[in-house]
């Protein structure tokens, strides 16, 4: 059965409410939230309206939005449901200010000593189907957080810095000290343009070149990349990774891409937003 608007407004609402309390650092339950929903709904189960936030993720990252911690996003919505969370989003001053205030607030590293549950798999990248929603232009809502907290250099730094003691963490773990005493935070000694940020080596001693992405918000949430970037990881192959950090503020984990970043992103071909849908 077809979402009627007012289910939709109303769960567009909740949402954006639960995402609200996650950006300000406020508790919440989900569970309760859920509740309370489901009496406004039409005889929508729990199951439906947990892949309907899923959804909703998907949106907000078109419109260049956060999106909730475990709301995994769902590409397959409906024209009606991104009209609705974009007109929402554009209503909400309290979101607006709060999702700006999260893309630009400092970093410092994280005071991890034990690495070995930080790696994870990457997304996979979804490849168009004839089921597929129909595709919106992106169009960010009043200012396109994403873009404006990949320029958020504080944040930019404390993930370089991250990986850089991660890398030789991992080596003194392989059992290569000699390799980890040699890795370099090549970002800031030699500076930024050479295409990576952190030298680092395989187990046999064969060159690594890290670049460092990173956000506080999920997993999927797109990244940005320059030109020079691009053209790096393809001449390099397989001796370059991309790393990307998520959920930085919280519980830091990565994930590595290894060679040409157009092998594992779409890559919109104006900015260089590399996403996984």
């Amino acid at each position: 059965m077809d979402w009627a608007r007012i289910e939709v407004e109303a769960v567009v609402a909740d949402y954006l409410k639960m995402l609200s309390l996650e950006l300000a650092g406020q508790a919440y339950s989900k569970a309760a939230h859920r509740r309370v929903l489901l009496e406004k709904l039409n005889g929508r189960s729990a199951g439906s309206v947990e892949f309907k936030h899923c959804n909703i993720s998907a949106v907000l990252i078109n419109l260049g939005c956060p999106y909730i911690r475990g709301y995994q996003p769902r590409a397959n919505y409906q024209r009606l449901l991104y009209e609705v969370v974009e007109q929402q989003v554009v209503r909400s001053s309290a979101m607006d200010s709060l999702a700006l205030a999260a893309a630009q607030q400092p970093a410092v590293p994280p005071e991890i000593i034990d690495f070995s549950k930080v790696e994870t798999e990457p997304p996979a990248k979804r490849h168009s189907v004839s089921e597929a929603s129909p595709h919106y232009a992106r169009t960010p809502i009043k200012r396109d957080y994403l873009a404006i907290e990949s320029r958020n250099l504080s944040l930019g730094q404390a993930g370089e810095e991250f990986v850089f003691r991660y890398e030789q963490w991992r080596l003194v773990h392989m059992g290569k000290s000699e390799l980890a005493d040699r890795v370099e935070h090549v970002s800031q000694t030699k500076g930024d343009g050479l295409g990576y940020d952190i030298l680092s080596f395989d187990a046999n001693g064969r060159e690594r070149f890290i670049e460092v992405k990173t956000t506080a918000f999920g997993k999927e949430t797109p990244f940005f990349i320059s030109q020079n970037e691009l053209h790096f990881s393809r001449d390099a192959g397989t001796d370059f990774t991309l790393c990307r950090l998520f959920e930085f503020r919280q519980t830091p984990h990565l994930f590595s891409l290894k060679g040409a970043l157009d092998q594992h992103c779409g890559l919109d071909p104006v900015t260089y937003r590399a996403s996984f849908s």
